[in-house]
This record gives C-alpha cells, sequence and structure tokens, in this order.
C-alpha cells in the first residue's frame, strides 16, 4: 500500500520544484507564469500570491480542458506556457504538476515548500479583499493543526 509521501516521491521523478526565492527573481525580472494555486477555497481567501489563479485541486483536470463548465480559458490554452502550481506545503502541487504533465503542459513546476516557504522567505501574500496580510499573522494561518485523531496509531 502507498502512502501520501510515496505519491509525492514517485511524482517528483517527473516534477521539477521552484524554490520561492527563484519564483520571486522570475517575477521581479518581468517573467510572466500562470500562478495557478490549487488549495481550496477558504484558503485561497485567506492568503495567497497577487495575481494567482485559483483553480482548486478537485476540478483541476476539468479546468485545464475545453468543453467543461469548470473550463478556465487561460489554462485549457496554456499548455505552452509556463506554469507553477502553488499549494500550502509543495506537496498537493506536485501532484497536480504531473496530472498537467499528463495532460500536456510542457513547462509546469511545483512550488517547493509552497505558501508556506513564500511566507518564511517574507514575500507578500493578499487576503480576498486584496488586503496584504501581515507575516506573522500568515504564520498563523499557515500553522499546521493535525488533531490526536488524525496522527497514525502507535
Amino acid at each position: 500500500m502507498k502512502h501520501f509521501t510515496d505519491l509525492i516521491a514517485s511524482a517528483l521523478n517527473d516534477v521539477d520544484e521552484i524554490f520561492p526565492w527563484d519564483l520571486s527573481e522570475k517575477l521581479a525580472q518581468g517573467e510572466d507564469p500562470i500562478l495557478l494555486d490549487i488549495r481550496e477555497p477558504y484558503e485561497f481567501d485567506a492568503l495567497h500570491i497577487k495575481g494567482s489563479l485559483h483553480v482548486p485541486r478537485g476540478l483541476l483536470e476539468s479546468a485545464c480542458d475545453w468543453d467543461y463548465d469548470d473550463t478556465v480559458p487561460e489554462l485549457a490554452q496554456g499548455r505552452e506556457r509556463p506554469v507553477v502550481v502553488i499549494c500550502r506545503s509543495g506537496n498537493r502541487s506536485v501532484l497536480a504538476a504531473q496530472t498537467m504533465q499528463q495532460m500536456g503542459f510542457k513547462n509546469v513546476v511545483s512550488l517547493k515548500t509552497g505558501i508556506r516557504g513564500w511566507n518564511d522567505f517574507e514575500q507578500p501574500l493578499y487576503d480576498a479583499n486584496g488586503n496584504q496580510v501581515d507575516i506573522d499573522d500568515a504564520d498563523e494561518i499557515l500553522a499546521s493543526r493535525v488533531r490526536p485523531d488524525q496522527q497514525r496509531p502507535q
């Protein structure tokens, strides 16, 4: 039986990652990749990188293709564009990037360490109203909240 971490490790054989500081530099140099945030709506609304396109992971495949209610034209026509897939910690984004590669996206990478790493690198994050979120508030929002009943039995 495979675990979540096994799936991620396997996907990393196919998916490249970009560090937050490298992405920040590319953006500062005027590069314009699609910043695809695949987190859940409540996560995205709490904080996200300015200019990110939000498509929850559960809608990704249909958002990337034509002729669906969930089609996002920028994605469906963006198979040749650079895409940076973003999640909270850089795990879900690896799996999503692998899926996008299978769907024909030529230049898709995962943001290593995700939004957490972006915040740790002290890059700006914004809420649903377009207000910049304080770094300490972002730390609190991004903190892990694994309950005891969610931990592996010993």
